[in-house]
């Protein structure tokens, strides 16, 4: 294994630890993935994540194929055809977050009550219908709900999200689950008002220049906020 890969893979294992320190899901359920050359580099199936190793990490490419003598995680699938569709996506992070589940057990997404929700790169971030785990049905309802978002809940079972890296998916992951938190509790008080399309139209647009800085704004990202003046 090259120096790049070995570095690829003790991030993918620091990622799926991060899942169980955060709470963002329990157990060995919940995997990691990260894209490496022609294919990726994910978790392996039912192996603890404090027992993970270098060699653990499986390599597959994006025909279905595995290459080691460790099994990929059971939800193999949804990480390849992420893979498969955007090309911008270089980790994938899926996990059973309390809330994010809990929202999903109704087949409920997660409306624009916040403008926060347009951090998944929609105006509400869906809920995959319901199939088996580890199926093709499953992939194919997860893309369906995904319809070029980065996040979306998967029906009675937790939430998948994607990145240009391991910790931006991971991040994203926290922020569905946190907005998941944050519409279970507003629901106590009944359903809230939600943000109209045209003002989730402008969200949106601002979010193209959300969280960077200057060396990573492009010229329509600038127009997205009003800039303050620089003083020398």
């Amino acid at each position: 294994m090259t120096t790049v890969e070995n570095q690829l893979r003790r991030k993918v294992i620091e990622t799926a630890r991060a899942l169980q320190s955060t709470g963002l899901t329990h157990g060995t359920s919940g995997n990691v993935s990260a894209r490496y050359k022609n294919g990726m580099l994910i978790t392996p199936s039912g192996i603890p994540y404090e027992d993970l190793q270098l060699e653990k990490i499986v390599f597959m490419d994006l025909d279905c194929g595995y290459y080691g003598d460790y099994l990929p995680s059971s939800e193999w699938r949804m990480h390849m055809d992420i893979y498969r569709h955007y090309v911008e996506a270089e980790a994938v992070v899926h996990s059973h977050s309390p809330r994010a589940t809990a929202c999903s057990t109704h087949n409920m997404g997660i409306p624009a009550f916040h403008y926060m929700v347009a951090v998944a790169g929609g105006d509400e971030i869906k809920c995959a219908k319901y199939a088996t785990f580890g199926t093709k049905a499953l992939s194919d309802a997860m893309i369906a709900a995904l319809e070029d978002r980065k996040a979306c809940l998967l029906a009675h079972h937790g939430q998948i999200a994607y990145g240009p890296s391991l910790d931006k998916a991971f991040w994203l992951a926290g922020e569905v689950e946190a907005l998941a938190d944050q519409y279970l509790s507003a629901l106590v008080l009944g359903e809230p008002d939600t943000l109209p399309p045209s003002e989730m139209s402008e969200i949106l647009r601002k979010f193209k220049s959300y969280g960077k800085q200057l060396d990573a704004l492009d010229g329509d990202d600038a127009g997205a906020f009003e800039m303050p003046l620089r003083r020398e």
